[in-house]
């Protein structure tokens, strides 16, 4: 831990030195609801977001606050490593080739629905919720990766194998349903006169109501569909790597972990519910997944389940420039320039790719060693070739 801040209701604990003034502003919001729990952490790859920083752990007793998981409910990462040693750069630029026309990105979707065992049971389902009214559309959007910091990634492990990453999330099922519970709680929340402020962006269903009974199972669900999302791309990912080395890659590790959620837990001898918004769960001995830009090393971590972070450990390396400010700023032959003396097949080809480039993320090196009390690293994995929507 780097600092901590004691001026507000509850204290607010830092993994960083560098975060901006907006951020910590809305840290500070965090520390000052009524039913925020114990203390506010902040993980070392924090920046602003909507309401509560990205990179923020909020415990709570009594509420639930949809915007402190935000639109893409159960984004996560999942990695795979596989059999595969050595593969060659004309092989590596065929699979890249062959992963683009098997998985939808951007804002693409499947032009057929998917099978249903590729999706949780819709038993599971709401009933008249919004999952259910979203259901058949969302049959098109599973093993899809979307935009913005989604991506596919192979990279290389230190003993040579090869391993698959995958950071993708809920696509549109779960911004609707997150849409819908924000939009409801703003509407209740003005109801009651509360005394959370409306510019806080940190609407809240008390626990017991039927909303907030709703809005958990819902969310719930957005994250099982999420990792199906991943299984299904890292499963298209396969199959255009099974394509061009003539055989089936085999699974020597699978890894998955999300990082947008809110579930229930245990701490300092009390239940409560925790939010993590850009924040990666890190109990003693678990495995979780933190990547680095695309141009830098990601890495496979343990937890060393510290409960100030309660137990939580960064997402990744987190935003240094803001998407507008990295394609005004970044020099695109240089970003491009970076990769290339790498080898790395890479995803920045124009201007507007650049809020994606290394240089619009923190230094990952940094990153990790501001949170060697909370994830202890396991496996370095360097990029070879990145796929982005």
């Amino acid at each position: 831990m780097k600092k901590v801040v004691t001026t507000e209701r509850i204290p607010i604990k830092l993994w960083l030195d560098d975060i901006d003034e907006e951020a910590l502003k809305q840290a500070e919001n965090l520390a000052n609801l009524p039913f925020a729990f114990h203390h506010i952490a902040v993980m070392p790859d924090a920046h602003v977001g909507y309401g509560m920083p990205i990179g923020g752990v909020l415990a709570t007793s009594g509420a639930v606050i949809p915007n402190a998981v935000g639109v893409d409910i159960g984004c996560g990462m999942c990695a795979l490593k596989t059999d595969v040693k050595h593969i060659d750069k004309g092989s590596l630029t065929k699979i890249v080739t062959g992963i683009r026309r098997r998985v939808p990105l951007g804002a693409d979707h499947h032009k057929e629905k998917q099978d249903m065992s590729f999706l949780p049971p819709p038993d599971d389902i709401v009933t008249a919720g919004i999952v259910e009214e979203q259901f058949e559309a969302a049959r098109t959007q599973v093993g899809t990766l979307g935009g913005g910091n989604h991506f596919i990634e192979i990279q290389k492990g230190p003993d040579s194998h090869i391993w698959i990453m995958v950071h993708s999330g809920s696509r549109n099922l779960g911004a609707r349903v997150a849409e819908h519970y924000n939009r409801l709680a703003k509407k209740l929340n003005q109801q009651w006169h509360t005394e959370v402020p409306k510019e806080w962006q940190l609407a809240f269903l008390p626990l017991g109501s039927e909303e907030a009974r709703n809005y958990m199972a819902e969310m719930n669900y957005c994250i099982d569909f999420a990792f199906a999302n991943r299984k299904l791309i890292t499963d298209f990912v396969k199959e255009a790597f099974a394509d061009v080395l003539k055989h089936e890659l085999k699974e020597e590790d699978f890894i998955n972990i999300a990082h947008n959620y809110v579930r229930w837990e245990n701490h300092f001898n009390t239940n409560v519910l925790v939010h993590r918004k850009g924040a990666t769960s890190a109990r003693k001995g678990e495995r979780g997944i933190i990547p680095g830009s695309q141009g830098t090393k990601s890495y496979i971590v343990e937890g060393k389940g510290n409960r100030d972070s309660f137990t939580s450990c960064s997402h990744g390396a987190g935003r240094l420039l803001g998407r507008r400010q990295a394609r005004n700023l970044l020099s695109l032959d240089a970003e491009k320039a970076k990769m290339d003396a790498l080898g790395i097949i890479h995803s920045v080809h124009s201007r507007k790719d650049l809020d994606e480039a290394p240089g619009a993320y923190k230094d990952i090196d940094v990153v990790m060693q501001n949170q060697e009390d909370l994830a202890e690293i396991k496996v370095e994995l360097m990029p070879l070739a990145v796929i982005k929507g």
